[in-house]
């Protein structure tokens, strides 16, 4: 069944349990959203604001968002793209988009205005509802972007070349649209891209979408009373991706607007919540943040906390170890996907298998894995190749692309581009990623990019961007650069250069060195990764003594 299914049944059934609850800790009120189901929370604590909506208001909102579009000419199968913050709005929007049999299209929040325009006519978006921290990059675009018919705002002081979705949706109907879905109709279009730093756009229909929230609550166990702590992006397939476990049973979502380690373990406790999933980088700050006394676990209620779990990137087992020392009674699970496998769990660890932990797992509920050789052959155990995933989470292609979709997918298969091996327990680890994308902190960075941007600087013949390992992000960006002859470059130089590059693009880490290339021109950046790595590996180590 599609998706909006679900959100009808938790209406009908659980009308006016909280359906899902926004937390600013440091909320300043230039920023007030409201529709009128809304109740708003004045929590009475400093520099803390919370929303909540019911099951009943969640589904109420996203009827009326669903024929406000109708009224804009929206029909089954458009695109509508959604650029917002994580907030109360987001998923009312996302669903209400659905419930037309639109096309939702979540965009990185992170995109530069050419970037957001880039997209918008990949997909074709009809639609873009964008939230207050975007209208400078929207009003760079929005004359130069002819695919997208109406822009919404979501927001108090409307910019004038947009609608207010705010004041036109009290006018609209909060039933839902009499409009037909099956398994089969395109649901969700999201976003990947590899080395070369151009998104690829991944399609999936309402069936993959139905399928990630069985894969989720089966490899959790989430129940009506579990509350889940949504922290990461919702753009992301990651984080929606998991909460739709919690979603699938009528449970509880608590959205965090931050993640600094004291307001994760404050939320935590006072909200009751039993699943939290972390980044690597948020896990280490609050495992920092007790060793050096900042949080005082005594200060807490963690009772409820059942579950840890984490995703997005490489998983360091010495982390976890760690964790189980100062969270001994929570249980760990890490998974893996990909945007074109609905996000996390075609690969599953488990909850039982700690003693695995560095593995990503088995294959998940649903999916078969194997990897393959180059002739896509299966490998014996032991033995490293690409790992092929298949199951009803797979993409339905890289839309209007076939022959990137082609690459990827055969008799139903998704090659996903990572190197792996099979233990002799069955378990599959992660042994280098075939593409040269870089993972920091649980985010895509696209070495290319960064490449072309700095190549613009006169003093530089030739630069390559590699992922060096890190502690606390998994990866950080070095940018290994050859100066012209006869010309110098600092690396304040370069620094001061790479400002104008988004902050989670700036290169960490500069090596003034010789780019080498093979005999036809690509740079090895294999060997470049191999070199550096260990220099810096050997430089963390005597940093640590």
């Amino acid at each position: 069944m599609p998706i909006t299914e679900i959100l009808q049944k938790n209406a009908d059934f659980y009308p006016n349990d909280v359906a899902l609850a926004e937390i600013n800790p440091q909320f300043e009120d230039n920023r007030k959203m409201t529709w009128r189901e809304y109740s708003l929370i004045e929590t009475g604590k400093s520099n803390v604001y919370k929303r909540e909506i019911t099951w009943g208001e969640f589904n109420k909102m996203s009827n009326r968002f669903a024929n406000l579009l109708l009224t804009r000419g929206i029909k089954k199968g458009d695109k509508v793209a959604i650029l917002m913050m994580n907030c109360l709005e987001w998923l009312p929007v996302y669903f209400g988009a659905l419930k037309t049999g639109a096309v939702a299209v979540p965009l990185n929040f992170r995109y530069t205005a050419d970037e957001i325009k880039y997209c918008l006519k990949k997909a074709d978006a009809k639609v873009l509802v964008f939230g207050p921290e975007f209208t400078g990059r929207v009003e760079e675009i929005f004359d130069r972007t002819p695919e997208v018919q109406t822009w919404m705002y979501c927001g108090e002081d409307c910019p004038s070349f947009a609608d207010s979705l705010d004041r036109l949706i009290t006018y609209c109907s909060s039933k839902a649209p009499d409009i037909k879905i099956s398994d089969d109709d395109d649901g969700a279009i999201y976003y990947s891209s590899g080395t070369t730093g151009f998104p690829k756009v991944i399609l999936h229909a309402h069936r993959a979408l139905m399928h990630a929230c069985m894969v989720e609550q089966n490899h959790h166990s989430q129940t009506k009373d579990d509350v889940f702590l949504c922290i990461p992006p919702l753009y992301h397939t990651g984080a929606k991706m998991h909460w739709f476990g919690s979603f699938l049973v009528g449970g509880k979502a608590v959205i965090l607007k931050g993640v600094k380690p004291e307001w994760i373990i404050k939320v935590a406790s006072e909200e009751k919540c039993s699943i939290v999933w972390l980044l690597v980088p948020w896990a280490q700050d609050i495992l920092d943040a007790v060793d050096s006394g900042k949080i005082n676990l005594n200060d807490y209620d963690l009772s409820a906390w059942r579950l840890m779990h984490i995703g997005a990137q490489p998983v360091p087992p010495s982390l976890i170890e760690r964790w189980k020392k100062v969270f001994p009674k929570h249980q760990y699970d890490t998974n893996y996907g990909l945007s074109e496998s609905i996000g996390p769990g075609c690969v599953h660890l488990g909850v039982e298998n700690i003693h695995k932990v560095g593995a990503i797992g088995k294959a998940g509920y649903g999916w078969e894995v194997k990897i393959v050789d180059p002739d896509k052959n299966p490998v014996r155990r032991g033995q490293v190749g690409e790992l092929a995933v298949k199951g009803p989470g797979v993409m339905k292609c890289y839309y209007k692309d076939e022959e990137a979709t082609n690459e990827v997918l055969k008799d139903g298969w998704l090659f996903t581009g990572d190197m792996a091996m099979e233990d002799p327990d069955g378990f599959i680890f992660l042994v280098d990623r075939k593409k040269d994308v870089i993972i920091s902190g649980g985010e895509n960075i696209y070495p290319v990019q960064i490449e072309d941007f700095l190549r613009k600087n006169d003093k530089i013949k030739d630069v390559a961007v590699i992922g060096l390992p890190d502690k606390r992000l998994g990866e950080i960006t070095a940018a290994v650069i050859e100066v012209k002859e006869g010309m110098t470059l600092t690396e304040e130089e370069a620094t001061d250069f790479a400002m104008e590059l988004p902050r989670y693009k700036r290169p960490r880490k500069y090596i003034f060195a010789d780019v080498p290339r093979n005999p036809t021109g690509k740079i090895e950046k294999p060997l470049l990764r191999k070199i550096y790595s260990s220099e810096h590996l050997v430089a963390m180590q005597n940093e640590i003594k």
